[in-house]
């Protein structure tokens, strides 16, 4: 049967399928979005409830603690981390990769409102959740700076504007405004003063309740006329607030100015931003899962003139950091790579045949090959990102071997002396078996990409859909196009090699090399046993990682002061990091905040993003970390982590440094005690580095003990002793202001001057059921103790997250190697279990299975082999080529100094796709010679091996060429991309090697075993 022969017959038709097939791939490729990696994320919700004023514990206790039991309770959920720090709680919910983030949304709505009854009554911040997952990057950062201004005015414009209008957006899943508040009334109250008009913080507070207020009023209702009623019983300025009377005395009243003032400040004045060492609201934009970055940004960036147009005069807006342009950067880099791989294959292609008509077939197979995988792509909703298009890279290899072996074979029948109508009819029926087997065979290598589990597996089924969808078009197109090409475009005459007399003294070298194996039987088999061996051995105990480390010119820090530093004091350390961090030659920009929120979990903690020049301008990111580490270093008071920023961030949980172990135990002082042990141990480790926890156990308290049984002979209550507190020092918002656009906070304290000093609390009266004042320290007792500032859940237990980078030449399967010995010697309590999260946890469950990806990948090649060749034989003379490639490959990664990583392991799958070709080649030819010639195995396989010795060559030039730029991408994001390169060339170039003389061998040998089982059942 000659599948070719009805499309090299009818020219017109085949050439306008060919463009029926170029227009698809072109317009697919102009509906094909822009992205970094394929939007693949789990559905990760966040909820956050602020309760200002109270502490971790507090928070813990009342808020994180009843929303824990009801998100249990979701279906589907399957990670739950909680940390309640000071004022906040905040919960990242993850759930399976099944479930649809909206009806996900729905239920968490869902449960906080069947946890509202046991939530504390009068939260200012109830309950709310953002689809996001807090530990990605922001896709945009935003700054809002004025010379001219207060920052007062630059808050609100942050808020009021800013925030709202970004959040709306389509892709925007939160808008977080750092180192800002939202405006508010701040009425700082002496309570000395107070208390000589005999008067407390209650009773401003209750005065000020009374007097602000903006509740209905009704309308007049006449024969003819309606009025609308309207009092001015809402309190919208300073001056007013100052001249509201709290209270009579004596018949004269006592206002507000005469015993505090009242500002314009912010909610939180514990909370500053800068950038670039300038004091800045600083706006980060976040994705909602799955979101395209690269749209998402777009309509963010069309929007900006408008927004900035409605600024007040004096604001300035600028994009401090934009993600779209290194993913822009990194696809145009894997596009050029692209165009180089196409040029290259091109080229070796001509170098075998010599003949410019003979080029020109391939050269528009493989382009064609390409371009009509783009319209399938966008039939399957894919994206041209950095995997998609290494997949179409990689491809470019070797999907135009198909081009390669039918053009070959017709030009070997055409420099015989047939016409090359007669011999592209011939050379196709001879040739599409074996086009077909291995097209087929290849496809089945990626069936096990396709069916990996976990993110990791999401990730890359587009990368093994792509190269499935290109290899199959590539088929087609030697079947059809291809054939119909060579019948009408090659000539006789021009059939002269480029090289003639060196590629004929090259194939003869080849014959003669071929006949001393051939004598030497065993010999070939040790050699190959000893491949099986070295490829066994290189596995087993070359370093393993997960993904390659990648430098996108963006570095996190995390700074770290001690649990007891002041916020004062606090502001001129990060300020003295951020500027260390700006004399560095190669940093553009630094921006840096404090304050508890959803990016510092705790008031001794800072964050900076260091934004690094172009990557043609600097050094690489390793070593600006470097010297920027040692840098902050030298600063006394305050310890910064660095981490590099990641396209690929799987987990949901923000740690100071890159790899994250996670510690869980129902008894906190156990888990405390140990984690600092474990944390103290990892330390010493010579393969971890910037060992850091997230516990924050030494933070200072003064503890109040109420003797309630004085407190009762003095009519005080400790519902009186907390309003009492709470009004002087725990930013109490005690009102609202409502606007049209907003709503503004009126918020109690005590004067800045009276929350500095601890012998204050002796000064502060609680107003006793009598109306007496009553001095605290007359029936309480202070003493200071430790406490932690954030308690961290996973699962509704207690856990403690230890962090690590890897020491420099150490890989990642030496550090959780060392972490879990460590873990061993130390004994600890059967209560404490540990496991590893992000990054780590899914190496973990990659290195385990690897083999089973490999063995997997070898099973189905086995079959479908078996199924085509109707043998079960032939299978294991094709599959012997697999080791050869193996350790090439791993040899490669290892000389230049990759670890094993996810990524070489896929290249390694991929090499046994493409170097089974060669024997498939050789062994059609051979069963042919066989069957149609009645020669003996020996002179069949001999001769097959000569005949294909050019289109094996060619095709392997082909697959090298079409990997090599990979291997030498050095672009942004080509850390990612190298592996893959590098293991596809190594591999390569030594089974090519072997293989050449390897599989004839193993073939006599098979059929030896083949005639010995045949002999036995006969």
């Amino acid at each position: 049967m000659n599948v070719s022969a009805p499309f090299i017959a009818r020219p017109v038709a085949t050439s306008l399928l060919a463009i029926a097939l170029l227009l698809i791939g072109w317009w697919g490729y102009r509906l094909l979005p822009v992205a970094a990696l394929p939007q693949v994320d789990f559905p990760t919700i966040q909820v956050t409830t602020k309760l200002p004023g109270a502490s971790a514990e507090t928070i813990s206790a009342l808020v994180t603690a009843p929303l824990e039991r009801q998100f249990g309770l979701i279906a589907g959920l399957t990670d739950m981390q909680a940390t309640s720090s000071e004022g906040l709680s905040a919960i990242t919910l993850q759930f399976d990769l099944s479930k649809n983030i909206d009806i996900a949304s729905e239920d968490v709505q869902a449960a906080i409102n069947a946890a509202r009854g046991v939530l504390p009554s009068g939260l200012p911040y109830p309950p709310s959740y953002s689809k996001v997952n807090p530990a990605d990057l922001p896709i945009l950062t935003l700054s809002l700076t004025s010379d001219s201004l207060p920052m007062t005015e630059v808050n609100r414009a942050a808020d009021t504007l800013l925030a709202q209008k970004l959040s709306q957006i389509s892709g925007v899943g939160r808008v977080l405004t750092e180192g800002g508040q939202r405006p508010a009334y701040r009425l700082q109250v002496d309570p000395a003063r107070l208390a000589g008009y005999g008067l407390a913080l209650e009773d401003v507070r209750a005065a000020l309740v009374r007097a602000n207020v903006n509740l209905p009023k009704g309308k007049l209702e006449g024969p003819s006329q309606s009025l609308a009623l309207n009092v001015n019983d809402q309190i919208d300025n300073v001056e007013t607030y100052r001249a509201l009377i709290i209270a009579m005395r004596e018949g004269n009243p006592v206002r507000l100015r005469d015993v505090g003032d009242v500002v314009e400040g912010i909610e939180n004045t514990r909370a500053a931003g800068w950038v670039n060492g300038k004091p800045a609201v600083i706006v980060n934009v976040q994705r909602q899962p799955g979101a395209n970055i690269v749209a998402t940004v777009e309509r963010i960036m069309q929007s900006l003139p408008a927004l900035e147009s409605s600024l007040p005069p004096g604001m300035k807006l600028a994009v401090i950091s934009d993600r779209t342009q290194t993913i822009r950067t990194s696809v145009y880099d894997v596009q050029f790579t692209l165009v180089i791989t196409i040029a290259l294959v091109i080229g070796v292609i001509y170098l075998f045949l010599g003949s410019l008509r003979a080029t020109i077939i391939p050269g528009v197979a493989l382009p064609l090959s390409l371009v009509g995988t783009f319209g399938v792509m966008a039939l399957a909703g894919f994206s041209l990102d950095n995997l998609s298009l290494m997949a179409l890279t990689i491809a470019a290899g070797f999907v135009v071997d198909d081009a390669i072996v039918m053009i070959e074979n017709i030009m070997r029948h055409v420099e015989k002396g047939e016409k090359p109508l007669a011999a592209a009819f011939k050379g196709a029926k001879e040739i599409g078996f074996t086009i077909i087997s291995l097209t087929v065979s290849l496809v089945a290598v990626f069936i096990p990409l396709l069916f990996m589990s976990g993110i990791v597996g999401r990730l890359f089924r587009e990368f093994a859909l792509t190269l499935s969808i290109a290899v199959l078009v590539s088929a087609v197109v030697s079947l059809t196009l291809t054939p119909m090409m060579c019948g009408r475009m090659l000539k006789r005459e021009e059939h002269k090699t480029f090289g003639k007399d060196a590629f004929e003294a090259l194939l003869a070298r080849y014959g003669q090399s071929l006949s001393w194996v051939l004598e030497r039987q065993r010999l070939t088999l040790l050699v190959l046993l000893a491949t099986v061996v070295a490829t066994v051995a290189f596995y087993v105990f070359m370093p393993k990682g997960f993904l390659p480390q990648q430098d996108i010119g963006q570095i996190t820090v995390t700074t770290d002061a001690p649990e007891s530093v002041s916020f004062q004091e606090m502001m001129r350390l990060q300020r003295a990091v951020a500027d260390a961090a700006r004399e560095d030659e190669d940093v553009a920009s630094v921006i840096s905040f404090l304050g508890v929120g959803e990016m510092n979990a705790t008031p001794n903690t800072g964050h900076l993003t260091v934004m690094l020049k172009p990557l043609g301008e600097r050094d690489g990111i390793a070593k600006v970390m470097d010297r920027l580490g040692a840098r902050l270093a030298e600063i006394p008071g305050i310890v910064s982590h660095l981490q590099s920023a990641q396209e690929i961030r799987l987990g949901t949980r923000r740690s100071r440094t890159q790899y994250q172990l996670t510690l869980t135990d129902l008894n906190a002082a156990e888990l405390a005690e140990w984690s600092q042990k474990l944390l103290e141990k990892l330390k010493t480790l010579p393969a971890l580095a910037d060992v850091a926890s997230d516990q924050q156990n030494n933070g200072l308290t003064l503890d109040i003990a109420i003797d309630r049984d004085q407190a009762s002979r003095l009519g005080v209550q400790a519902q009186g002793v907390d309003d009492a507190l709470y009004n002087a020092f725990g930013q109490r918002q005690i009102s609202t202001v409502y606007s049209q656009v907003n709503q503004y906070r009126v918020i109690l304290e005590a004067t800045p001057e009276f929350q500095q000093d601890p012998a204050s609390l002796g000064r502060l009266y609680v107003k006793s059921s009598t109306g007496t004042l009553v001095p605290l320290g007359s029936f309480a007792t202070v003493t200071q103790v430790k406490k932690p500032l954030a308690i961290t859940h996973q699962g509704g237990f207690p856990a403690a997250t230890i962090s690590f980078n890897l020491a420099p030449g150490a890989s990642l399967s030496e550090a959780t190697a060392a972490i879990d010995a460590a873990q061993v010697g130390m004994n600890m309590p059967d209560t404490i279990s540990s496991a590893y999260s992000g990054d780590a946890a899914e190496f973990q469950q990659s290195l385990a299975s690897q083999p089973l990806l490999i063995l997997a990948a070898l099973i189905v090649i086995y079959i479908v082999l078996g199924v085509l060749y109707e043998s079960t034989i032939h299978p294991i003379t094709i599959l012997s080529t697999l080791p050869s490639a193996g350790v090439g490959a791993l040899l490669a990664l290892w000389v230049t100094g990759n670890d094993l990583s996810l990524v070489g392991i896929i290249g390694i799958v991929l090499l046994m796709g493409i170097v089974k070709k060669n024997a498939i080649m050789m062994i059609d030819f051979a069963l042919e010679a066989e069957r149609e010639e009645k020669l003996s195995p020996r002179d069949a396989i001999f001769k097959a091996s000569l005949l294909r010795f050019r289109p094996i060559m060619m095709t392997t030039m082909a697959a090298l060429l079409g990997a090599l730029p990979l291997a030498f991408d050095f672009g942004i994001g080509g850390e990612l991309r190298r592996p893959l390169g590098i293991s596809i060339v190594g591999g390569l170039l030594v089974s090519q090697l072997l293989t050449l003389y390897t599989t004839p061998v193993i073939y006599l040998a098979l059929d030896r075993v083949k005639m010995r089982l045949v002999g036995s059942a006969s």
